[in-house]
C-alpha cells in the first residue's frame, strides 16, 4: 500500500474530527479546535486511504524557539501495522528540519507502549515524567529527539 502524505487543508476539517473518533474523548479536537490549528504555527500532516483519511498529525511551532513539539498523531485502525505512523513521523522530521528546529518533543500516556516503541524506534528518549499530565489524571512522558547532526537517510 502506497501512502502518501501531504499538508491538511480546510476541507479535512470533518474527516480529521471522525479519525479522532478512536481516542477518549477528552483526548479528542473539535472542529474548532482543527480549525484553528489550520491557520495557526503548525504543519498538519494527513495521509489518505482507501476509505479516506487514514492518518494525521500535527506539529506545532513557536516564534521564540527551535524546538517542534509533535502535538498529536492518530492512525485509523484499518492503517495500523502499515508503516503510516513512521512515515508521518519520518515527514514532521524532516519539515522541522526545514524550519531550523535541533529538536523535536512530545508528550505520550505513560501506558500508551505501542506509541512508545513507535518513538524509541525513531530515537525519541524520555527527557522528563509529568505527573498527572492528562485530564483524567495518567501521568505522560516527555520525549525528545534532537535534530542536529545526520539524518537518519544519511547515516
Amino acid at each position: 500500500m502506497t501512502q502518501t502524505v501531504r499538508a491538511a487543508t480546510p476541507e479535512d476539517v470533518a474527516a480529521l474530527t471522525e479519525l479522532e473518533l478512536a481516542f477518549p474523548e477528552e483526548d479528542r479536537f473539535s472542529r474548532r479546535t482543527w480549525q484553528r490549528l489550520l491557520r495557526g504555527n503548525s504543519a498538519i500532516l494527513v495521509s489518505d486511504g482507501e476509505a479516506g483519511l487514514d492518518g494525521a498529525l500535527v506539529l506545532l511551532f513557536r516564534k521564540t524557539s527551535r524546538i517542534a513539539r509533535i502535538y498529536s498523531i492518530s492512525v485509523a485502525e484499518t492503517a495500523r501495522g502499515t508503516g503510516l505512523s513512521d512515515k508521518l513521523l519520518s515527514e514532521s522530521e524532516a519539515i522541522s528540519r526545514q524550519r531550523g528546529c535541533v529538536a523535536i518533543r512530545l508528550e505520550v500516556r505513560e501506558t500508551n507502549s505501542r506509541a512508545k516503541r513507535l518513538y524509541e524506534r525513531h530515537d525519541y528518549r524520555v527527557m522528563a515524567r509529568a505527573a498527572g499530565y492528562y485530564p483524567d489524571g495518567e501521568a505522560a512522558l516527555r520525549m525528545e529527539k534532537p535534530l542536529v547532526g545526520l539524518s537518519r537517510e544519511d547515516q
